[in-house]
């Protein structure tokens, strides 16, 4: 991975300054320490900051069309790219290094934007195209790799990470209301939506073209299900879909053991995890890798116990260097402050500090590169509404006043009146209103986010319930926040590349074809995954209970009594700042600190650590700058 930014004026007298590139790109020396780069022509300049992966002494970019009509940057990793290339080299293309991200410039130059239809990776790409006078952004299937932009100063202005955008001081800062809204509702901020005013991301499976001073979105891929008749009867049996997704996890993995650095992954002592590791071992059995897992210190919770022994398990069955990664909470107000500046959000929950602790861990053993499970659960229906959407009756509730009010809202968000995400919609206005000040209420039809669908639609109507609830999960929690908040910001925090085996796009467009009724046989969670894992890891992984990774929350925080925490959610700042109610704030202080509250993740919303974490954020980057 690397970090990329930009400035494109609208006035092509008018010069980019090195100076703003450079500071632009200073923000985010994380994504990439080991060089910088630039190209500045006229009203066009480019930052490159590069964490070398692959080829450490020509993969540098820019990369520059012979004719120097295209240059081109890119954040993250083209896996196909040695097919690419020999198809390149046939049409007479010359490369100068072995660089996986070079062959991006002859395929634009001979595809045009249909070239990212061909790609298999993770990435974010910039193109500045001279023969056509236009700048394109483009972003891969999923979202792993970021990419912001913002139209500001006469001039498109974009960066992998927010405060690369914010490293140019011509660029507002100001809170995105709709944006504060989508976070108290949804997993995350749904794309292109940010928690920041006129900050935009590139949607998943999208690329932007500027010109002329306008910029137009267009997709190029999206997860599209078969319509629910497609889906009823099965034209392949098990075995053969079984030998697919083997064949393709196997074929997933190989891609992402491609580095000229040393590789590791993280193993929190589930399927998934295992899964990965068992295959990395497969691919390459001659290695010893490192595997890493995270813990609060001095837990004697049950659950962390359970997932240690699992850990060391997969540990000693797989032969790996196993480090355990144990966060001390007395270190939580400084990490979480720098959590916070990395994630560039509010968060739901206090995970991040168990995930960046992870990635530092890994820097300092050598790690570049991890492997990790995300996309698992998405995929192949690892959470629990999938198994609550078999179970639920088709018989119709008794509609009173709230479900005919949930049924319309649900009817604009998803298109589909049935269709229940996670909490009934009602709850999620009633919360909010709680939490925000009288201000703000005044004012929230205006940037209330259930008035207006946040997906589309088109990928909800008409689809089998398994398939509805994919999309919005792979929509809504996977983009937005696992592999974002979770995922990207906090390994590349430490300078550490994530790649995610699950999020293989020949793979996802494989199991898409798999009748629901095989994916969750007898309400077995991951069905068809577990059979394959069988080939591969033990028994006793694959059959164990599932516990999710749940860290201390906001009470964990009242309790100790810190002096920042307080200051952070006193009345006061509360009542000065003007986003929310502070007489609701300490109510929630109060009931958080009785003896006879129990707060039950995830089902329960941390409400106190999403405001304590927005006012961490509005100090970072809006009311300090």
């Amino acid at each position: 991975m690397c970090g990329i930014t930009g400035i494109v004026y609208k006035d092509k007298q008018r010069s980019v300054d090195e100076s703003t590139i450079r500071r632009m790109a200073d923000k985010i020396i994380h994504r990439g320490p080991d060089d910088y780069k630039t190209f500045i022509k006229g009203h066009v300049g480019f930052g490159f900051r590069r964490l070398s992966i692959i080829d450490l002494d020509l993969g540098a970019q820019p990369f520059v069309s012979p004719d120097g009509q295209i240059v081109l940057i890119c954040n993250g990793e083209i896996y196909n790219y040695k097919e690419l290339r020999a198809e390149m080299k046939s049409r007479g293309y010359q490369f100068r290094s072995n660089s996986d991200v070079e062959v991006l410039v002859p395929l634009y130059e001979t595809y045009g934007t249909a070239f990212l239809q061909k790609l298999n990776g993770q990435f974010a790409i910039a193109i500045d195209d001279r023969k056509n006078d236009l700048l394109l952004l483009a972003r891969d299937h999923f979202g792993i790799c970021p990419l912001y932009y913002t139209e500001q100063d006469e001039a498109l202005i974009f960066g992998s990470e927010i405060k690369a955008i914010f490293g140019n001081p011509a660029v507002n800062r100001q809170i995105d209301l709709n944006g504060l809204d989508q976070i108290l509702t949804y997993p995350s901020n749904v794309s292109p939506t940010t928690i920041f005013n006129n900050i935009l991301s590139v949607k998943p499976g999208h690329y932007c073209i500027y010109k002329d001073g306008q910029t137009r979105s267009h997709e190029y891929w999206d997860l599209d299900y078969p319509d629910l008749q497609d889906t009823l009867h099965a034209t392949k049996d098990e075995a053969y879909y079984l030998e697919g997704i083997e064949a393709l996890l196997k074929k997933s993995v190989g891609y992402r053991l491609n580095a000229d650095v040393p590789v590791g992954f993280y193993l929190s002592g589930g399927l998934d995890s295992s899964l990965i590791g068992a295959l990395m071992a497969h691919a390459a059995p001659s290695k010893k890798f490192q595997s890493f897992s995270a813990s609060f210190g001095g837990s004697s919770d049950n659950k962390t116990i359970n997932e240690q022994k699992y850990q060391q398990l997969m540990s000693n069955f797989l032969s790996t260097e196993h480090n355990d990664v144990a966060f001390s909470w007395a270190d939580a107000e400084h990490k979480l402050k720098e959590v916070v500046y990395y994630a560039e959000t509010p968060l739901k929950e206090t995970y991040n500090l168990c995930s960046i602790a992870l990635s530092e861990a890994a820097r300092q053993k050598g790690i570049k590169v991890v492997l990790s499970g995300e996309g698992a659960d998405e995929l192949f229906g690892g959470y629990a509404g999938y198994k609550f959407d078999s179970l639920k009756s088709s018989a119709l509730a008794s509609e009173d006043l709230n479900e005919l009010f949930d049924k319309e809202i649900r009817k604009t968000i998803w298109g589909d009146r049935e269709f229940i995400y996670e909490k009934n919609e009602y709850d999620f206005k009633e919360t909010k209103q709680y939490l925000y000040s009288p201000a703000l209420n005044k004012s929230y039809d205006k940037f209330d986010c259930l008035k207006s669908p946040v997906i589309n639609k088109q990928r909800i109507v008409g689809k089998h319930r398994f398939h509805q609830r994919s999309y919005a999960d792979f929509r809504l929690r996977l983009s937005g926040h696992l592999i974002a908040d979770h995922g990207d910001r906090m390994t590349l925090a430490n300078s550490v590349e994530g790649r995610y085996p699950f999020l293989d796009i020949e793979l996802v467009e494989f199991v898409k074809t798999i009748p629901p009724g095989m994916m969750l046989n007898n309400l077995n969670e991951k069905y068809l995954l577990k059979k394959v894992a069988h080939n591969f890891i033990p028994k006793d992984v694959i059959c164990r209970e599932k516990f999710g990774f749940v860290a201390p929350g906001s009470p964990a925080l009242l309790k100790n009594n810190k002096e920042w925490v307080n200051d952070l959610l006193s009345y006061d700042r509360i009542k000065a700042q003007g986003f929310f109610n502070p007489d609701a704030i300490e109510q929630l202080k109060k009931l958080y600190l009785s003896d006879s509250f129990v707060f039950n993740p995830p089902y329960d919303i941390d409400l106190l650590i999403i405001v304590l974490t927005f006012n961490i954020m509005f100090d970072l980057f809006v009311a300090n700058n």
